[in-house]
């Protein structure tokens, strides 16, 4: 998958250069629509209506900062994949140790998202959890078979699945009678930082914690490390101006979906209570 997208030159036309770029933080946006965002959210705007909505707008600035660190790394200004570059600077003996523990950071990274999925699953269908787990490995499993036919296969099928998301959050505020967000409501929540209730500090803790972490930038990083048509200044300059458009709007699309659960809180505690 590595270099498997053909960079054009840097004097192409905007579109030309914007399709080779967009895609990566297409795959860095299923980090921020993970079973932990969404339990922090929701328990945000059912516990707090919108008043934690500015903490969502700085989990969300901090993402983006946090992605323009590793943009010169997707740009081509390391050799090879980042781990393999990585692995050059450091004692051979030291090697298995470094990919033990990144492979038990990675099972506990996923961790909440299968027992998510297996919830999911449990919830709509009534299956059981353990065939729930078992069906959520084997999703994963089918997923990774699929970078056979190349990185835009996946960009595709990642794309198809945060729009459903989208459009899902777009029927239940302003199709379903139900909910009626308070906009003007909202807007001053995003720029008014408070704690002014008992228990917000830790919910927005939840927020930041899930949001911005360390794991989300490196998914394109493997898959989409490829140099730019030169190396000279002007080309990887450019590479990283379309990498931070690339990241900037889907950041921004997250900010949104991410705000769902807020705009839902009536529904939310109406159910709470009836419950």
């Amino acid at each position: 998958m590595h270099g498997s997208v053909e960079v054009p030159h840097h004097q192409a036309g905007f579109w030309e250069q914007w399709r080779a770029f967009v895609g990566p933080a297409i795959l860095v946006s299923v980090g921020y629509m993970d079973p932990g965002n969404w339990g922090t959210d929701l328990q945000a705007g059912a516990r707090f209506k919108y008043e934690l909505l500015w903490v969502v707008g700085l989990a969300s600035l901090m993402a983006i900062f946090h992605a323009s660190h590793f943009r010169p790394l997707r740009c081509g200004h390391w050799q090879g994949f980042w781990p393999s570059a990585a692995a050059t600077g450091i004692p051979n003996w030291t090697r298995w140790p470094n990919w033990l523990m990144s492979e038990l950071a990675i099972a506990a990274c996923d961790l909440a998202e299968v027992l998510g999925s297996a919830v999911a699953l449990n919830l709509l269908f009534h299956i059981p959890l353990l065939w729930a787990v078992i069906i959520t490995g084997v999703d994963v499993l089918l997923l990774l078979a699929l970078q056979q036919f190349g990185i835009r296969t996946i960009e595709a099928i990642v794309l198809l699945l945060i729009a459903t998301i989208g459009v899902c959050y777009f029927i239940e505020i302003f199709v379903l009678p139900q909910t009626h967000p308070g906009f003007l409501e909202m807007g001053r929540a995003l720029i008014s930082p408070h704690f002014r209730e008992a228990g917000m500090l830790y919910v927005a803790i939840g927020i930041i914690g899930a949001t911005v972490m360390p794991h989300n930038p490196l998914p394109p990083l493997r898959a989409r490390t490829e140099p730019p048509a030169a190396k000279d200044e002007k080309s990887v300059r450019r590479a990283i101006q379309f990498n931070s458009i690339d990241s900037t709007c889907c950041s921004h699309y997250c900010l949104l979906c991410k705000c769902g659960p807020f705009w839902c809180w009536r529904r939310l505690s109406s159910s709470a209570k009836k419950a």
